[in-house]
């Protein structure tokens, strides 16, 4: 049922080797806020150095505020250490708190950034892109996946940064209370490396198969969720409850192995790091034994070790999580460097001005296959004149291309072949905007918005007033219903139209196009849902649209498109047929059939 995706899939293999450099990617959002990080630095580096110089006053204190036979001046030293060391607990507060909110700022602003700019991507994004993405997955990317980024960039860069200061002061002062222990903590730390890189290796492909699987349950469960009453007609939630979980389960199980992973990387670190520091404090106690350290010195050397190794075993943390927004960082970049094959022409032509009512609409040799069926042509060397103010009604089976008729006029997608013009340019000519807000559709599939009727209609035309929503809904047979709604026009429809019937939401959306008042009108079984009563009215309200605009109609049910200037018939992606309702009956082929069937049945029902 679900269509599986490359990405959500399969780890993408160049992601499992030197990932971090993903973050360079972050840079155009970082950018913006260079004066935010440099504050965050300020605050960095003053606070890791009010960290740095308590070792020092403890020194002080234990050297010169408990030396013997030195009597009053060992309470005045105490006293003085112990101001100082509030001083600098002071300004480590002031300094960790800007830290904090700086950072903060910086990971919640760019998060927010990089949400806008993936959404902001993806809505561009021709419908070649959603054959073959799952919204669940997109959706994943901007909720988890930014989430993930939103903690490297708001804490775990500053947690590094921090460490990093703390472990490269660490070390220099601990060479400068003693060079000899020094050199040997250094030498046996260096140790430590190997261990979290081998290790760090595997926690980077397992954190990015752990993502992928949490998408694939994402998209499973957005695409359940959206076929509800499908499921629950065929009587399938144990079932897709149980892939559902299945899902989840195989997100656990690659979970458990990062964690199990990480958790193996933590012990062995500290392991070494704290066996390598016990072992040179031990060294250092004999020192003070045999007199060549003193006892301040020893304290020194132990606080300073203390911090250099807390900071190893922080950074090795902040390793992991780094490696986790590093897959996720990939993925979104994966996704924002998607280029739609829909592109706006570098300099846009202008349609000419209307000399008509109603825009001109030709196909000139066109061919066109979908992507995701190359080896299927959907339309063949199709050509046709629309002449402006013209209503032409496209009938023929299913698959026989209508439907891909509006879509390459809006340029959905781009014909390989030919080329379909509007008022004489090239619509591959034109900007996207200009060419659909010169067409208005109802599709055959009505989409309803979570908000209220007056808002529904309202997408036509963002600027229009209220009372020319109610005009539009009047000509579409939608006013009494709306009316009749509990608080009417600023009734709330629910998700995906669901407090409406069919019928409603389709004068909803006839409504909407209306509103528009665009000079090409394509209307795709506008009227397919409707009762016979509800026809009726909606048939006459468009036909009164109809006028002083080109109309393109595809339906199923002939009785709709009988008094059209035109029809076309259509088979394999090739017109077959074109005439009047009354020529083409005559003539006995493919329209005569389909009308000698449908009014035959209409006849016996009545």
């Amino acid at each position: 049922m679900s269509k599986s995706t490359t990405s959500t899939t399969q780890p993408d293999p160049r992601a499992e080797k030197g990932s971090l450099a993903a973050f360079k990617g972050l840079l155009p959002f970082l950018r913006p806020y260079r004066r935010r990080f440099i504050l965050a630095a300020i605050a960095l580096v003053f606070a890791a150095g009010a960290t740095l110089a308590i070792p020092y006053a403890f020194k002080q204190m234990i050297d010169h505020g408990f030396a013997p036979a030195a009597g009053q001046r060992n309470i005045e030293n105490v006293n003085e250490t112990f101001l100082a060391l509030f001083a600098v607990a002071s300004v480590l507060a002031v300094a960790t708190a800007a830290r904090f909110y700086t950072v903060s700022w910086l990971g919640e602003r760019v998060t927010a950034d990089i949400r806008g700019a993936v959404y902001g991507h993806v809505v561009t994004q021709s419908p070649e892109f959603f054959e073959t993405t799952q919204t669940g997955e997109v959706l994943s990317r901007i909720t988890t996946d930014t989430t993930l980024i939103q903690a490297v960039v708001g804490t775990s860069i500053s947690v590094a940064l921090r460490n990093m200061l703390l472990f490269l002061g660490g070390l220099v002062m601990l060479f400068v209370t003693s060079p000899k222990l020094s050199s040997i903590i250094l030498g046996l730390l260096v140790l430590v490396v190997v261990p979290i890189v081998l290790f760090g290796r595997r926690v980077r492909a397992l954190s990015r198969a752990s993502q992928d699987r949490i998408a694939d349950a994402s998209a499973m469960a957005g695409e359940i969720l959206n076929a509800m009453p499908t499921v629950q007609s065929f009587t399938h939630e144990h079932i897709e409850s149980a892939r559902f979980g299945k899902s989840v389960e195989g997100a656990f199980s690659t979970a458990m192995k990062r964690i199990r992973a990480r958790s193996l990387l933590t012990m062995i670190a500290i392991v070494l790091v704290f066996g390598t520091i016990v072992f040179v404090l031990w060294l250092g106690a004999h020192a003070v034994l045999e007199g060549s350290m003193t006892g301040g010195d020893l304290g020194q050397f132990i606080l300073y070790a203390s911090i250099v190794a807390g900071s190893i075993g922080a950074l090795s943390e902040v390793m992991g999580e780094a490696q986790r927004a590093a897959g996720a960082t990939e993925r979104l970049l994966e996704l924002l460097s998607v280029k739609s094959p829909i592109q706006n022409p570098a300099k846009p032509a202008a349609l000419p001005a209307r000399t008509a009512n109603g825009a001109a609409l030709a196909l000139n040799d066109v061919t066109f296959s979908y992507p995701s069926r190359p080896e299927t042509a959907a339309l063949g060397h199709l050509s046709l004149q629309i002449k402006p103010g013209e209503t032409v009604a496209v009938v023929g089976p299913s698959g026989a291309g209508k439907t891909t008729l509006f879509q390459l006029f809006l340029r959905f997608y781009d014909p390989q072949a030919g080329s379909i013009t509007l008022d004489g340019v090239d619509i591959r000519q034109l900007d996207l905007h200009t060419l659909r807000d010169a067409i208005g559709i109802v599709p055959q599939d009505t989409v309803i918005f979570s908000a209220d009727a007056m808002e529904n209609i309202r997408y036509g035309r963002a600027g229009a007033t209220d009372e020319e929503v109610i005009a539009a809904a009047k000509m579409a047979a939608a006013h009494e219903f709306i009316e009749r709604l509990p608080q009417g026009y600023k009734s709330f429809l629910g998700e995906r139209g669901v407090r409406l019937s069919g019928g409603q939401r389709q004068r909803i959306a006839i409504a909407r196009a209306l509103l528009k008042n665009p000079p090409l009108l394509l209307l795709d079984e506008a009227t397919s849902a409707l009762d016979a009563e509800s026809e009726r009215l909606v048939q006459s309200a468009l036909e009164a649209a109809m006028v002083g605009r080109t109309t393109v109609i595809i339906a199923h049910r002939l009785a709709t498109v009988q008094r059209a200037d035109r029809i076309i018939v259509m088979e394999d992606g090739k017109i077959v047929e074109t005439g009047t309702h009354s020529s083409l009956v005559a003539l006995g082929g493919i329209y005569a059939n389909l009308a000698a069937l449908q009014f035959h049945n209409v006849h016996v029902t009545h």
